[in-house]
Parts: C-alpha cells; sequence; structure tokens
C-alpha cells in the first residue's frame, strides 16, 4: 500500500488569504479584551461561526463578523502580530510564499490615514520575513461596495509602493454588486505599474464574472473562479491562457456556494487544465488553514499525491515569487514526491 505523505510538508504558495481573516482565534480573543470590544458569540464559541452567504442577509452577517473582528485591530503591535502569525500558521502547513490580501482603507481610521496605514502593514510584512523567513508579498484589493474612483486611488497607492512588497492589485467583496468593468480604470493603473490583476469572480455569481474579470479587468488569476466549471468554453479558454483560479474549498462549503466538500468543482477544473492555487481565504471564519484545503482534495475528490504535487507547483507558478525562489520550492515538490 502506499504511503500517503503529509501534505503539511508539501512545498506550496499561498496566493489567497485575506489581512483580518488570517487572524488566529486565540489572538482575536486577546485584543477583544485588551480594547473592552464585545465580539459577537459566533467568534467566541470556539467553533467556525455557521455561515451561508448565497443570499444578502447571510453576506451581511458574514460582513459583520468580519468587521468585527477588524475592529480588535487598533495599534501597529496588533498588526506586527497578525502578520507574524499568519506567517508562522503558513510555515506550519508546508508554505513556502505567501501572498497577503490587504484594502488598507480599512485600518486607515485607526492607524493615521492610508498611507500611515499601508506603511504599517508592509512593515510588518518586512518583520515577519526577518524572523520567520517565509517569503512574503502584499495583495492590495479594492472593494467593490466602494466607489470606482476609491479603487483608482488605492491602485496609485498599491503602484507607488511595488518597490516595498506590492505586488497585485485585487477586487473583493461581493461581486453580486459592483459591475467589474466599472473599475477597468484601476486595474489599468495597476497593470501599468507592473502589479498583477486578481480580482475576485466566480464564487457568488455564475460564470459570467469570471468572464467579466477576464473582458474587463484582464486578469491573470482570479480569486476563487470555481463558478467557471459550469461553462466548458470557459474552462478552455482559462486553461488556454493560463489563468489560475484561487480555489478555497472550506470557503466555498462555508459560504453555501456549494453543500459540502465534494460538490467543489476541483477535478473538473483540474481535468480542464485550470491551474489553480487552493487557498484557505479566511480561516479566523471558516477554520481551516492552508494544509487542510490539499486534504479535500485528497480526501473528496481522490487527488493522488502526484496530483497533489502539481496542485502545489500550480500555486508556486501562478505566485509573484522571484524565479530563485519559484526553482528552491519547486525543487521541493520534487523531493516531497520522492521521500
Amino acid at each position: 500500500m502506499e504511503r500517503v505523505r503529509d501534505v503539511s510538508e508539501l512545498p506550496k504558495a499561498h496566493l489567497h488569504l485575506h489581512f483580518t481573516g488570517s487572524m488566529r482565534s486565540t489572538t482575536l480573543l486577546e485584543l477583544a479584551d485588551k480594547y473592552g470590544v464585545r465580539l459577537p458569540d459566533a467568534l467566541t464559541s470556539g467553533e467556525p461561526p455557521k455561515l451561508r452567504a448565497t443570499d444578502e442577509r447571510g453576506w451581511f452577517r458574514f460582513q459583520r463578523l468580519y468587521d468585527a473582528a477588524r475592529s480588535c485591530l487598533r495599534e501597529p503591535e496588533d498588526i506586527q502580530r497578525l502578520v507574524r502569525e499568519a506567517a508562522e500558521e503558513d510555515i506550519k502547513d508546508g508554505s513556502g510564499w505567501l501572498e497577503i490580501q490587504v484594502d488598507p482603507t480599512s485600518y486607515a481610521p485607526r492607524l493615521g490615514g492610508l498611507i500611515p496605514a499601508l506603511e504599517v502593514i508592509l512593515d510588518a510584512v518586512d518583520s515577519a520575513v526577518r524572523d520567520t523567513g517565509l517569503g512574503m508579498r502584499v495583495l492590495v484589493a479594492a472593494n467593490r461596495m466602494k466607489h470606482p474612483l476609491d479603487a483608482r486611488t488605492l491602485a496609485r497607492l498599491a503602484v507607488r509602493y511595488a518597490d516595498r512588497g506590492i505586488v497585485g492589485f485585487g477586487l473583493s467583496n461581493d461581486e453580486r454588486r459592483g459591475m467589474a468593468r466599472d473599475f477597468d480604470r484601476a486595474f489599468a493603473i495597476a497593470r501599468e505599474g507592473g502589479l498583477l490583476a486578481a480580482p475576485h469572480g466566480g464564487e457568488l455569481t455564475g460564470p459570467a464574472s469570471v468572464r467579466d474579470c477576464l473582458d474587463d479587468l484582464h486578469a491573470s488569476r482570479i480569486g476563487h473562479g470555481v463558478r467557471a466549471a459550469e461553462d466548458p468554453r470557459l474552462l478552455k479558454r482559462l486553461a488556454d491562457r493560463g489563468v489560475t483560479c484561487e480555489v478555497c474549498p472550506a470557503s466555498n462549503v462555508a459560504l453555501g456556494v456549494y453543500e459540502k466538500a465534494a460538490d467543489v468543482p476541483l477535478r473538473t477544473l483540474f481535468e480542464a487544465g485550470v491551474p489553480m492555487a487552493l487557498g484557505a481565504d479566511d480561516p479566523l471564519l471558516f477554520g481551516s488553514r492552508l494544509a487542510a484545503q490539499y486534504e479535500i482534495a485528497r480526501r473528496h475528490h481522490a487527488f493522488t499525491d502526484v496530483e497533489l504535487a502539481e496542485l502545489a507547483r500550480q500555486s508556486i507558478r501562478a505566485s509573484a515569487a522571484p524565479e530563485d525562489m519559484r526553482a528552491k520550492l519547486l525543487s521541493g515538490v520534487d523531493d516531497w514526491l520522492t521521500s
């Protein structure tokens, strides 16, 4: 019988992790106590909250929990702690490269403004890299619930700080709101500044939102993208262009996109040749981190170790990691398979 290898030892890149959502639940409780914040019961029970965001009421509840957690991040040392702990968790799960996604406007009111907030975040990433050895960069994400002019401001800021560790520009929040084309200028600014385009699409709405990300925003990666599985022509287009989908299986189930882990179309995307980078999305709310996503592929979709290794390679190739880092991680994947 073939030995089952430990997926937490498989070298990989983590390309879909949101900032506040990366927090440890124990850290959230400690910060809430520190600042006298009364958290919703769903964040204090010790179990992942029951979520279902396929209707607007459910999405509002998800956002309310997220906002409550974010309200506990008030000082630069809180940001430093969050980033360092996110790096430590990723290392435990075999990640050698992490691109953490953040909208700095969410933290600006408590950190002295937009630019100071971004600098605090980038300083925290620099410190985490030094302290943990993890390769780590930042993807700045605009909020599609806000005005497109706000996204342009963020895009310009992201380009300005590209030499400080910003590698990409995204678009998050409820994709049922805000048309992708409304944010085309912001993404043009980001691309012209050398940043990769990685908007969310194909999660809460169907294949059309993925097509919009490709046509209007010229995405090189798609945050989620799983609903592309409903359109064979779109799958072929993603495969032919080598556009990576940042698939987050546990998140998809927790938010009600799919009823159970076996329903997430990992096998459909994989066999269609669509590159994937498995991600944890928001571990604070969904209760699982990076290695657990690979376990879902193994347990619920019968991915072999050879196929899991290929998933890891796809995540590494889709990352903004320098060539020497990619080579090191890819070599580590080969070593994992032969161990």
